[in-house]
């Protein structure tokens, strides 16, 4: 990756959406190479993915919620959080050093719903040993750029 990479890196996390033409216009390129680079950092794996950004509260998912989950067995980390994954209200799992948990982040619509999820889809679960719970009030940043120096 070069210096020109990087530009349209930023670029592209700043509006996904953008048209080569623009990208090529910003960094004084030819389209057709910025389509080329484009496709190279795809392949390359370093783009993995265009994702929309919906407005939780549009689809009455504005309750977010954070569960640090203890296992019973250490062992258990991988198949338990790719059990965890198939939860569609989970948007991240993460496993904590110092720990020795799962963090997730989850969105529901109200208490009941997070309720729901918890003793149905969570504690459930065989490797489970206990759960906590947090609460978001508010959300003062969300986002899933990487900061490109």
């Amino acid at each position: 990756m070069d210096s020109t990479d990087f530009k349209i890196l930023k670029i592209l996390q700043h509006k996904a959406r953008i048209p080569n033409v623009e990208i090529a216009r910003k960094i004084k390129m030819a389209p057709s190479a910025v389509l080329e680079r484009i496709k190279k950092l795809e392949v390359c794996g370093i783009i993995e993915g265009y994702e929309v950004r919906l407005n939780p509260e549009q689809f009455k998912k504005s309750l977010v919620a954070f569960i640090q989950i203890q296992l019973k067995e250490i062992s258990a980390i991988k198949s338990t959080g790719e059990k965890l994954a198939e939860i569609d209200e989970i948007q991240e799992i993460h496993y904590l050093a110092g720990e020795d948990c799962l963090m997730v982040k989850l969105r529901t619509a109200d208490i009941a719903e997070l309720q729901r999820v918890l003793s149905t889809k969570i504690i459930s679960m065989e490797k489970v040993k206990s759960v906590k719970t947090l609460i978001s009030l508010s959300t003062l940043k969300e986002t899933a750029k990487i900061p490109i120096d």
